[in-house]
């Protein structure tokens, strides 16, 4: 490999077709503006050129599409079965205390009621206590201050999701 090809994860989405790049990026965000976005870059000459796309089109995204893109992620504490996932990056709940469980329960609740969406934040090396103590503070912002936490929290998620694809390849 020359340090003008592409990671080899990278390559293999590069080279999919249209709607099976289409289909991997909805994977990593429910998001459809988001993907085309992605989409419409292709190919990507280096992980960070993808990274960056990624970045950009998150900063666009609109409240609608952000609803979109939330839609895609399950409460945090409840990943949904079958899905390696969401359970992978909420692992921190996997061994939690039905106390904690209980009351992530209800704050998840009292969160969405609030603003209208599931809790979103980036879970990945987090643990349930700092997912709980999270969603409480989280709870005593504005909706457009939380609006924009939202937004900056799916952009690390998708971060990550974009790098497992670059490592991993479109079949990781």
């Amino acid at each position: 490999m020359t340090s003008t090809s592409p990671p080899p994860g990278l390559a293999r989405f590069n080279a999919l077709e249209e709607s099976a790049a289409l289909a991997v990026l909805h994977e990593a965000c429910a998001s459809t503006t988001w993907a085309k976005h992605l989409l419409a870059a292709r190919p990507y000459a280096t992980a960070d050129d993808l990274y960056a796309a990624g970045d950009a089109a998150m900063a666009e995204l609109t409240a609608a599409d952000l609803d979109e893109a939330m839609a895609g992620h399950p409460p945090i504490g409840r990943p949904q079965p079958g899905d390696p996932t969401s359970a992978r990056e909420q692992r921190g709940m996997a061994g939690a205390s039905e106390e904690l469980k209980a009351q992530m329960l209800e704050l998840n609740l009292a969160y969405q009621e609030k603003f209208g969406h599931v809790f979103l934040i980036c879970a990945t090396g987090r643990t349930g206590e700092e997912m709980r103590d999270a969603v409480r503070e989280r709870l005593a912002n504005a909706p457009e201050q939380e609006r924009e936490i939202v937004r900056t929290e799916l952009g690390k998620i998708n971060r990550i999701r974009l790098v497992r694809l670059v490592e991993n390849g479109v079949d990781g």
